[in-house]
């Protein structure tokens, strides 16, 4: 079974069901994030009710009706006020939607959930595992980050985790004037505010239409891409005329900007391993007036099968996405130690087939969405002694925070200090 994220999932059971309604769509799809987010939580609750049981023993259907139940019902609450009219409403949808045979299973718990207090369970936790149910991560990468950064930094990075950032958008000069854009964006209701020292970066303060449903959307005068993207994009510095490799291109936000910067001039090869992905890359530079890019699908971990070298290499490696939880909360529960470990292996081996596409005098940048060390100084640190020829280079303009380890050369963005994705970024060029 492939595993979808939060908007894909509710995407297909919303074409699936046939909902129309916007408002319907938002609500659900707050809901499902919500409760996802405090995932954890809700199911040591859960299971703290129908013990010896385990929530992970019922079927799908009922364990994603009893952490919604919990979340509306408890969590949207506070814990505090108790709705019996709202919680057999809810109990009612459920017996419709899964079938009553289903449901009989746990009918008989929906009134201890409804009145079971929640501090006891917290109090017998570990002090790390305190931490993670009242943050929402698991105990594990609570323990790393606590390692990483020290008390209260992990737990500013905790909680910051726990907020989705502003939503950002990126003027694209391909198709109009900078300012000519954000009066049309002013006229069809969309407040912006300029993000300083980043080019044709705007913080979205509000919109009465989703950004998509917008005309200007449609003639491509905007992408929305988050803040520390157009960070690393702009990080790159390509300049017209540049000879320039995009590694792991898709779904475009990194081609179409890079593009932008060389005013449509020189020449780009966007290199992805998925199809599916390149088919919504090229819907993107297409949208957005990109005229100087070439698909190319392969898998950039075996090789970069592209002839001769670059001025520029663009590397934003698959990466367990510890910087975006709060945008994709179910991929924190989906992770494990392991998986840093793993990433950080298809990282190395990324890097190490980019190198040697480098031209002398040529640049490589490398960016992950993660806070991990090992994804990020790690992986420079390894490459900088396996590859002399490489230097670290300063990043401008300097809005983030100085890599860790030593590497303050290399830039690294938070949710709680800089309001966008966490990110990394390292800057090599080749002597």
């Amino acid at each position: 079974m492939r595993r979808l994220n939060e908007r894909a999932a509710l995407m297909r059971t919303v074409k699936q069901l046939g909902v129309k309604d916007p408002s319907a769509i938002r609500f659900a799809y707050g809901l499902v994030v919500e409760t996802e987010r405090r995932k954890n939580l809700i199911d040591k609750f859960i299971n703290a009710v129908v013990e010896p049981k385990k929530i992970n023993e019922y079927t799908m259907g009922i364990q994603a009706f009893l952490r919604l139940y919990v979340y509306q019902t408890r969590v949207s609450k506070n814990w505090t006020k108790i709705n019996l009219k709202e919680a057999e409403n809810v109990a009612s949808m459920g017996r419709a939607i899964l079938g009553w045979q289903t449901m009989r299973e746990v009918e008989t718990i929906l009134g201890f959930l409804l009145t079971k207090k929640l501090e006891p369970i917290i109090e017998t936790a570990s002090e790390a595992e305190k931490i993670s149910l009242q943050t929402f991560h698991p105990t594990w990468f609570v323990e790393y980050c606590l390692k990483l950064f020290g008390h209260n930094e992990a737990i500013a990075f905790l909680n910051g985790s726990m907020k989705t950032p502003p939503t950002y958008i990126r003027i694209n000069t391909l198709a109009a004037a900078e300012e000519a854009t954000v009066q049309k964006l002013k006229a069809e209701s969309v407040e912006l505010e300029k993000t300083p020292l980043l080019n044709y970066t705007y913080k979205v303060l509000g919109s009465k239409k989703p950004l998509n449903a917008l005309p200007s959307y449609a003639e491509g005068l905007f992408y929305v891409q988050d803040k520390a993207s157009c960070f690393a994009t702009q990080a790159a510095n390509p300049k017209p005329g540049n000879i320039l490799f995009d590694v792991c291109a898709a779904p475009g936000a990194k081609t179409t900007f890079l593009a932008q910067l060389m005013q449509n001039q020189g020449a780009i090869y966007s290199v992805d391993f998925s199809a599916k992905r390149m088919k919504t890359w090229k819907k993107e530079t297409s949208r957005m007036g990109t005229k100087i890019a070439e698909p190319v699908v392969a898998d950039a971990m075996v090789s970069v099968p592209l002839l001769g070298e670059a001025d520029l290499v663009v590397l934003d490696p698959p990466c367990t996405s510890t910087g975006v939880f709060a945008k994709q909360p179910s991929a924190k529960w989906r992770l494990s130690p392991n998986s840093i470990r793993n990433m950080s292996e298809l990282q190395w081996q990324m890097i190490n087939n980019c190198a040697e596409k480098v031209a002398k005098g040529g640049i490589l940048a490398y960016s992950t969405c993660s806070i991990t060390l090992e994804e990020n100084e790690e992986i420079i640190e390894r490459f900088l002694k396996e590859y002399p020829e490489f230097t670290l280079m300063d990043i401008e303009p300097k809005i983030g925070m100085p890599g860790l380890n030593g590497l303050t050369k290399c830039q690294r963005l938070y949710p709680h200090i800089h309001q966008c994705n966490g990110f990394f970024i390292a800057k090599l060029q080749k002597q």
